[in-house]
């Protein structure tokens, strides 16, 4: 093993541990020398053509069958290479929160399959692991252990310490921040819930265990590792316990340790924060996260088609600048949480907010709240299918409307910069279960419904909704891989043309190549002034001087390459 590496590994433990314990270095350095000896892989770097669509392993399912190859031959079939990557939610063993309390990090769970299938999936798309490094069950053999008192695991979960200054404690939930388990009273720290015990970084062996497991997913398919709720690894009494600088300096070992064995493996930070914590995880720019979730999209993109009023979303995303050759924006929608809200924090006014609660509450979803340190509640998220979300009730009142403004909304998506996710409700052009959150008590349900292939199958055949979503989202994306004005490295220029409207040009400068986007998040017709002369890439035909754009209507035009 390389001296140089275990001298950037021993830098980062100082970062994070604020000292050289040559204990630690040591035993990273046997890690290392073991990983060495494994056969490693370079994906290519993601380019226009990626994209990424978001589904748990088993949302589409087949009676009596494990559902990661059901999942796997659904996709070959309906959806073909359209989809490039899948980001496959937690796959292992868990208790609660439908994935996010994992009780086997190294296990795949059996109604999922098996890591043969995994290795099968990996070879038709490239895949995405979840690593819910913050915390695991209650039930799992690590926090079992530490009731038990094992030698091992003493160190691996955090007890409630009467010096603990928690005062500033930054809460995404309402639930206590601690809880007791077993006929011991022995407690630990709970960002999120009882049964998800945060695990303690403080611990060097935990650290050490965790990396052992970044780098079996990577050896075992993955090609991007999504960090979830990392913003929160690390406390330290008096702090707000997110963002803290050792939670940075982790994924910078992280980042250091993949680069060397699968250079290209992509670090995504799942951080629902506003926007300038959210990017302070791509550190250098270099050293730390590949990609950052682009949480304020969702909520901006929901309240310009709302208000028929883009100007909020233009002028946030004119502050939005490539970041380096090495790292760039994921970019979604809709996924397997709500609609976060703290993102929107000093972009839209609590009047703002409330009209978007309103709206979502009105088209049947939920809100979720959070515990601030002053003891209020506040807005976190709203449960809400996307497509539902969008919906005007007084003017939006046909499927056709419906369907024109989802795919309105997900040409934004596919056009600003950065790597763009799909949600796999969004690409099936599915409804709000709504009978999922009422049975389950769980608002986060209603957009997380389980699909029956075959069911699936006939409803994007024969129904007018689902078929026009799922064939108008696959003929915008195949559009959109052929251009290299797409890649999540070129550059973005937002324009401010009329309130209406959201626009902007991307340009690629290795081939010069140039696309001019716009929407109309109107119901009215808009004319558009075209900034060059170039080609409708939707119709394939000439376009200069005005284009105008139909209620909720769209287009990508290329520069012609004399201009």
């Amino acid at each position: 093993m390389k001296d140089e590496l275990i001298d950037q590994i021993a830098n980062h433990l100082e970062d994070i541990y604020g000292k050289r314990d040559g204990e630690v270095i040591n035993k990273f350095q046997e890690l290392m020398e073991q990983w060495s000896k494994k056969e490693w892989t370079t994906p290519a770097a993601p380019t226009e053509q990626n994209i990424y669509l978001i589904t748990y392993g088993d949302s589409i399912y087949e009676e009596g069958r494990p559902t990661l190859p059901t999942l796997h031959k659904f996709l070959k079939e309906e959806v073909g290479g359209t989809i490039t990557d899948v980001h496959l939610l937690p796959m292992f063993p868990y208790t609660s929160d439908d994935g996010f309390s994992v009780s086997d990090y190294r296990t795949i769970h059996t109604e999922l399959g098996d890591w043969s299938d995994i290795q099968n999936f990996s070879d038709d798309y490239r895949l995405m692991f979840d690593f819910v490094a913050n915390h695991m069950s209650q039930s799992s053999e690590w926090f079992q252990k530490y009731l038990e008192d094992d030698p091992k695991y003493k160190n691996f979960f955090i007890p409630k310490d009467p010096d603990f200054i928690s005062e500033h404690v930054v809460r995404p939930r309402t639930s206590p921040l601690y809880h007791e388990y077993g006929t011991e009273g022995k407690t630990a720290w709970t960002t999120f819930s009882k049964d998800q015990v945060d695990v303690n970084f403080a611990n060097p062996d935990v650290l050490i265990e965790m990396t052992d497991i970044l780098l079996s997913y990577a050896q075992q398919g993955a090609t991007s590792i999504r960090l979830d709720a990392i913003g929160f690894i690390w406390k330290e009494s008096g702090t707000s316990c997110i963002h803290l600088p050792q939670a940075h300096a982790i994924i910078q070992l992280w980042n250091t340790v993949m680069n060397a064995f699968q250079p290209n493996t992509q670090i995504i930070t799942e951080t629902n924060v506003p926007h300038q914590e959210n990017i302070s995880y791509f550190g250098s720019g270099t050293n730390e996260a590949n990609m950052v979730y682009q949480f304020t999209l969702p909520p901006l993109v929901l309240y310009s088609f709302m208000k028929h009023d883009a100007s909020k979303l233009t002028q946030w995303a004119q502050t939005i600048e490539p970041v380096s050759e090495e790292a760039t924006y994921f970019n979604f929608l809709a996924s397997h949480d709500g609609i976060g809200m703290r993102p929107t924090e000093g972009l839209l006014k609590e009047d703002e907010k409330q009209e978007l609660v309103d709206q979502v509450k009105a088209n049947g979803g939920d809100v979720s709240y959070k515990s601030n340190p002053d003891g209020s509640q506040s807005v976190y998220e709203l449960n809400i299918n996307y497509s539902e979300a969008l919906k005007n009730k007084e003017e939006d009142l046909t499927v056709e409307d419906e369907v024109q403004k989802m795919l309105a909304a997900h040409s934004v998506l596919l056009s600003v910069i950065g790597v763009p996710a799909i949600y796999y409700h969004s690409l099936l052009g599915s409804k709000n279960d709504e009978h999922g959150m009422a049975e389950s008590g769980i608002p986060r349900r209603i957009n997380r419904e389980k699909l029956q292939v075959n069911k699936i199958r006939e409803e994007l055949q024969t129904g007018p909704r689902r078929s026009s979503i799922f064939s108008g989202l696959q003929e915008m994306i195949e559009i959109r891989k052929k251009e290299a004005a797409f890649s999540p490295y070129a550059d973005q220029e937002v324009l401010n043309i009329d309130p209406r409207i959201f626009a902007l040009k991307r340009m690629d400068p290795k081939s010069g190549e140039e696309v001019f986007f716009v929407v109309n998040t109107s119901r009215e017709e808009v004319e558009v002034e075209m900034p060059f002369k170039g080609t409708d890439l939707f119709h394939n035909r000439k376009v200069e001087g005005s284009v105008v754009l139909s209620g909720y209507g769209y287009t990508w035009v290329k520069k012609e390459g004399d201009n």
